[in-house]
Parts: structure tokens; C-alpha cells; sequence
């Protein structure tokens, strides 16, 4: 079992910045991929993005590539969301996933293919 623990969210204004936090803890994160997706109101969870246990393969929605950056530090069994540039269309509550394998793909964009969530950290951007 992995436990994924997010932080990080708040309120920001538009063109601000945040940075998002995932903890984990359980089996050995440093072998797991992992991604993250968002939930805005009355929406379907969406693929933000991903990268793998190493970090040398990330992955990101077209939405947020060139604004959002995202990188692990296994040593503290973290992942991190960059958020720049932020936009109100980038308000929902955000979550962390992981899974044992990983190679880049619109398959890994689908909710059912991760394995371990978090239980979401909420992200307002105001205009």
C-alpha cells in the first residue's frame, strides 16, 4: 500500500503561483509513477501531469504545458506540482496518484489506471 498525502493549495490571484505538494509513505515510493489530476465543480477529473519513478519521463495536458512543471525528490518521497502562470480555469481541487509502471501515454491520462490517491488539495485562482 502507498499513502498519498497532498498540501499545498490556497487562494491565488491570476498570473500567481503555487506549488503543490505530494507525501507518500508505505511501500517504496521511489518505485512508483506518479501524476496528478484536478476536479474543478460539476466537472470529470482531468489528467494534469505525470512522470515516472525515476524522473526522466514526464508528461503533461496540453492545458498546462509551459506553466506547470512537475518533479519527485524520492529521497524525501515527494512529488511536486510547479504551478505558474495561473489562471482562474485553473481552480478545482487537485489530487495525487500513484501507480507501480509507467510509460507516457493517453492511457495513463484515465483516472482508472492509477492505483493510489490522495484525498485532494483545493487550488482558487481569483481574476
Amino acid at each position: 500500500q502507498v499513502q498519498l498525502v497532498e498540501s499545498g493549495g490556497g487562494l491565488v490571484q491570476a498570473g500567481g503561483s503555487l506549488r503543490l505538494s505530494c507525501a507518500a509513505s508505505g511501500r517504496t515510493f521511489s518505485s512508483y509513477a506518479t501524476a496528478w489530476f484536478r476536479q474543478a465543480p460539476g466537472k470529470e477529473r482531468e489528467f494534469v501531469a505525470a512522470i515516472s519513478w525515476g524522473g526522466g519521463n514526464t508528461d503533461y495536458a496540453d492545458s498546462v504545458k509551459g506553466r506547470f512543471t512537475i518533479s519527485r525528490d524520492n529521497a524525501k518521497n515527494t512529488v511536486y506540482l510547479q504551478m505558474n502562470s495561473l489562471e482562474p480555469e485553473d481552480t478545482a481541487v487537485y489530487y495525487c496518484a500513484g501507480r507501480a509502471s509507467y510509460h507516457s501515454g493517453s492511457y495513463y491520462y484515465r483516472t482508472e489506471t492509477w492505483d493510489y490517491w490522495g484525498q485532494g488539495t483545493q487550488v482558487t485562482v481569483s481574476s
